[in-house]
């Protein structure tokens, strides 16, 4: 018996002796991996292509000199308070256009707070000084089953519903619009084909030349929206989506006092106004403030049109020429189905509540899209800026 007890007792030993000589071997073998050095962040020089690993911006202030794209597999994450600014660039300087681009499969993490929100602006403080931020990812759209951005042609599209482009929160983009032509512009933050895994919260486009946010397809949810614009130079509209959006927004609050165009415009596709998957999100908690009767061609609330559904609750649309323009067949027949509906709505200073254009130009009766509520309180406090946005936004004072 003690014979027994002692040999295994020196197995025991031996065994132990071999793994820590395993282990010695391991190490020296498979040292652990270095951080990734493929991008070097420069404070007063960033651009590039971050393409493996994860990028952390810490602290202070960043210097884009050029187009920063994270490609597919990477990551960038940007703390609290880090500040962005795009250097000045000449308007026909289209190659060297600064912007954010996250391309699909790659994620972005802004970890902003109501009290240090990260800031992408521009040191030219104007409206379209540079390009703003783009999302793709590979959700579905209506355009095809994959399609190229229309700025940074990065790969969007696809069949995944909840894919996952990061998180975005507490951020401030300011000046961006930067445009090639008329008809190719940045927005403030352009969402291709992202997924409902993607988190969009608190993020505020300041005098921006083009849209405040497009979305482009896909299926993520947004909550928390803010789009100012005030400066001479006129911007598109307050908000935009085409291309089969299949989400949900909470708390929107929109406001012009230049003569931009309108608060939402609302696509289908214009190729094929039946392209599936149809345009569909449910909006709740609207404000959309304008500038009256100035504009062109004509203020409008929202634009309604090829094909587009969607769902409003609780609503406040101010300082408008119109409320609700739908167009086209399509259009008119959903609202008649109450696929395309608003309801607890309220007009303060609006000419014509709606109005409805069939696709051969006949104008239709389309007072069905709303309902109204005298008290409706929008966004949350009706014209007034509402309390979830004080202390992180600009220009609401």
């Amino acid at each position: 018996m003690e014979m027994k007890k002692t040999f295994r007792w020196m197995v025991g030993i031996v065994a132990l002796m071999g793994a820590v000589v395993v282990t010695s071997c391991s190490d020296d073998e498979n040292p652990e991996p270095e951080p990734d050095k493929s991008f070097v962040v420069d404070r007063d020089d960033l651009k590039g292509e971050i393409t493996e690993g994860e990028v952390v911006l810490e602290s202070g202030t960043y210097k884009l000199t050029g187009a920063l794209v994270v490609k597919e597999g990477a990551k960038l994450v940007i703390k609290a308070g880090v500040k962005v600014e795009a250097t000045e660039v000449a308007a026909d300087q289209h190659s060297q256009v600064r912007y954010i681009g996250i391309s699909r499969g790659a994620q972005i993490d802004v970890q902003g707070t109501a009290s240090n929100p990260v800031v992408f602006t521009s040191q030219k403080q104007t409206p379209g000084a540079w390009g703003g931020l783009v999302l793709c990812g590979a959700a579905p759209i209506n355009k095809g089953e994959t399609a190229k951005s229309e700025v940074g042609d990065l790969d969007y599209g696809g069949s995944n519903v909840n894919d996952n482009s990061g998180s975005v929160k507490y951020l401030r983009i300011e000046y961006s619009g930067f445009a090639y032509n008329s008809e190719k512009e940045f927005n403030g933050l352009s969402l291709f084909g992202v997924g409902k895994g993607t988190v969009i919260e608190n993020v505020q486009v300041h005098e921006g030349s083009d849209d405040g946010f497009e979305w482009f397809g896909g299926t993520v949810d947004a909550k928390n929206l803010i789009v100012t614009n005030y400066a001479a130079e006129v911007g598109d509209d307050l908000f935009d989506w085409t291309e089969g959006w299949n989400g949900n927004g909470e708390n929107w609050y929109g406001i012009r006092t230049n003569n931009g165009n309108r608060g939402i415009e609302a696509d289908n596709n214009g190729n094929n106004h039946t392209a599936t998957p149809i345009s569909n999100p449910t909006i709740k908690n609207l404000t959309l403030i304008g500038n009256g009767d100035a504009g062109s061609p004509e203020p409008q609330a929202m634009k309604l049109r090829v094909g587009t559904k969607a769902i409003f609750e609780n609503v406040v649309l101010a300082n408008w020429a119109t409320g609700f323009d739908v167009e086209h067949d399509e259009g008119i027949s959903f609202v008649g189905d109450g696929s395309l509906k608003a309801t607890g709505v309220r007009f303060v200073n609006v000419g014509t509540k709606a109005k409805g254009k069939k696709t051969d130009g006949s104008a239709a009766d389309v007072s069905a899209i709303f309902t109204e509520n005298a008290n409706a309180t929008g966004a949350g406090a009706g014209t007034d800026v509402p309390e979830w946005a004080k202390g992180w936004t600009v220009g609401l004072d």
